[in-house]
């Protein structure tokens, strides 16, 4: 399940509680009891980033995308209804029939599986969601027995924290832990935690929360389930401060998790906190890093309503993803044609992007409806191949307004290159070589369509549709050269500053110190950048942008002038580099930043090449 979809039904008020009540009470513990229990337990020695779980992104199919959708006929029963053991074992048929050969081993329940078609839930006497007899009529390990016959892996979904239908008065027991209550495994005034405030906050000063969650990863664990999605986790999920800092939940769980002895996936969800990251990284093995991707409309999904917004929020979590733990985009349907609600342009460069970010590749799509075009991008296998590699995650290198080019370097000296079109008319995109670092001669691969398209000169240029996209492997020649910069630091004395520019310390930059405070009509310009003939220069800017839509409009004494959109750096202590094309003239120049009445990122150094 996922981000604000999980209460939107009105029916949740008249949930009812299914469990057995318990009548063990806090009286009875022992002077060793969670009453006078030490603080939250240490914290694991081990991350969750163990090289047998997450070494590479997951693929697979979750069923939210279809549950949450009112394209006609999914959902007949009501809202979410289309999550159903029949349904789940069809889509684990089709996906090891389809895709397994291709990498695709995951299967994952999302929200539900313990709730019937009015969202009335079910617990069992410990306080622990139990599946649904009308929808699970043989319960979620027979699921996962199927799962795990088709040579594919199961994947599960909870909330975090303690669900208020569970809380049964406080004085339902929790499994083996004896003398240990609902009472006591959250706080007193009850305060409520997750992104929709429908659990109780687990109190981890109180031993007894723990135990709660080592009895649901165990309950997990033995029905057979190898990955578990923890949704509403905050800082994140719509929400912040201390009740929605759900932290030590996550590290509890892997604590849990590792305790079982079954390596368990631990994906977390949605929209994290980026500043957190640190600690995401530690304890889990992926993060949600935006809301649902999802329409929930009469189709999967919408370019302009859900999906053209990773663009914009996926570059901040760049230096994040790595083996053992890796930045969620969030499911990927491309595979349905008219029920995906997408171009074909769309639907490609939708997995692009999945693909260079490495995110997960998990598709929501009706895998019995595959469509032959869908088909053919799910099953691209140097696509895949991209987003299972072991090069970085792309970042932008050039944002001339709607034309994008994406980029990373490979370990074998190779660059993979996306050019996308934002635009909703069809554009030129191009990818020069000296925003790679290097000038001459490249080979240009399509992975798409599998073709060597031959040798190119300092850059490649390429006709795209609305929204659309390529995909390149390129391969410097061995005649190519390092581009030759001469480096200009923001901070010069020889440089103007205009309106509330001012130069701010700043212990990542190249001098020591960055042009900040560029908003309303404050300007940089960047004096006596000398080149020595006229012509198109293809300029590196690094800057610091810790927060996210920031640009500027930069602009020579020739005239000469682009728009430019900064993707975030993260933080602000972080530095990255982005480049834009430039007209100069022979002699000397200035280049002027201008926020031109918004905010533009702090400006570190300008690299100008010493050739045009």
């Amino acid at each position: 399940m996922r981000s604000s979809s999980y209460f939107r039904t009105p029916k949740i008020a008249a949930a009812v509680v299914v469990l057995a009540v318990g009548s063990l009470a806090s009286a009875a513990l022992t002077a060793a009891g969670p009453a006078n229990a030490a603080q939250a337990a240490p914290p694991p020695t081990t991350t969750a980033n163990a090289a047998t779980v997450a070494a590479t992104p997951f693929m697979g199919w979750s069923s939210w995308s279809m549950q949450s959708s009112s394209y006609p006929g999914l959902n007949p029963n009501g809202n979410y209804s289309y999550l159903t053991e029949a349904n789940v074992l069809k889509q684990t048929d089709a996906l090891a029939a389809k895709l397994k050969a291709y990498g695709y081993d995951h299967v994952d329940i999302d929200a539900g599986w313990w709730r019937d078609n009015n969202w009335t839930p079910e617990y069992d006497q410990n306080a622990r969601q139990t599946p649904d007899p009308v929808r699970f009529p043989h319960g979620m390990q027979s699921i996962a027995d199927h799962i795990h016959s088709q040579g594919l892996k199961a994947g599960i979904y909870l909330p975090v924290g303690l669900e208020k239908e569970a809380y049964g008065g406080g004085t339902v027991p929790i499994a083996n832990a004896p003398g240990c209550t609902t009472a006591d495994i959250v706080y007193p005034d009850l305060r409520t935690t997750n992104g929709w405030d429908s659990s109780y906050k687990l109190n981890f000063a109180n031993a007894c929360a723990q135990k709660y969650v080592d009895s649901q990863a165990q309950m997990l664990a033995g029905w057979g389930y190898d990955f578990l999605k923890i949704d509403g986790v905050g800082p994140g999920s719509g929400k912040s401060g201390d009740n929605y800092d759900n932290t030590a939940d996550v590290a509890a769980w892997n604590q849990a998790i590792a305790a079982t002895g079954r390596p368990i996936h631990l994906e977390l969800s949605w929209s994290l906190d980026r500043g957190n990251a640190a600690n995401w990284k530690q304890y889990s093995n992926g993060w949600r890093v935006d809301t649902d991707v999802e329409c929930y409309c009469n189709t999967l999904v919408t370019w302009d309503n859900s999906v053209k917004a990773r663009w914009n929020d996926a570059p901040v979590w760049s230096d994040v993803a790595g083996p053992g733990g890796w930045n969620d985009l969030d499911s990927l349907d491309v595979g349905n044609g008219t029920m995906d609600g997408l171009t074909n342009a769309e639907r490609q460069s939708y997995m692009t992007l999945w693909a260079i970010e490495k995110s997960p590749l998990f598709t929501g799509d009706d895998l019995t409806q595959l469509d032959s075009y869908g088909l053919s991008l799910l099953t691209n296998r140097e696509v895949i191949g991209i987003d299972q590699n072991t090069s970085p995650v792309a970042r932008p290198v050039s944002t001339m307004r709607d034309q994008q080019v994406w980029a990373t370097k490979n370990a074998d000296g190779s660059y993979t290159v996306a050019l996308f079109n934002m635009a909703a008319a069809p554009e030129s995109v191009s990818a020069y070589w000296a925003a790679l670092g290097f000038q001459g001669n490249a080979s240009v691969h399509d992975l798409w369509n599998h073709q060597n398209l031959g040798s190119f000169t300092n850059q490649i240029t390429e006709a795209l549709p609305a929204h659309g996209s390529r995909l390149f492997t390129i391969t410097p020649a061995g005649s190519t050269k390092p581009v030759k910069t001469t480096s200009y630091e923001a901070e010069s004395t020889n440089n103007t500053l205009t309106g509330g520019a001012s130069l701010t310390a700043c212990t990542a930059c190249s001098g020591g110190s960055r042009v900040g405070n560029l908003y309303g009509s404050a300007k940089l310009q960047v004096n006596n950048v000398t080149v020595k003939k006229d012509g198109i220069y293809t300029i590196t800017v690094s800057y610091v942008d810790g927060s996210t839509d920031r640009t500027a409009t930069i602009s020579s004494n020739t005239g000469s002038g682009t728009s430019i959109a900064f993707p975030s750096t993260g933080d602000w202590n972080t530095v990255h580099s982005i480049s834009f094309q430039l007209g100069l003239k022979a002699g000397s120049n200035s280049i002027t930043f201008d926020s031109a009445g918004w905010y533009s990122p702090d400006i570190d150094k300008i690299d100008v090449p010493v050739s045009s």
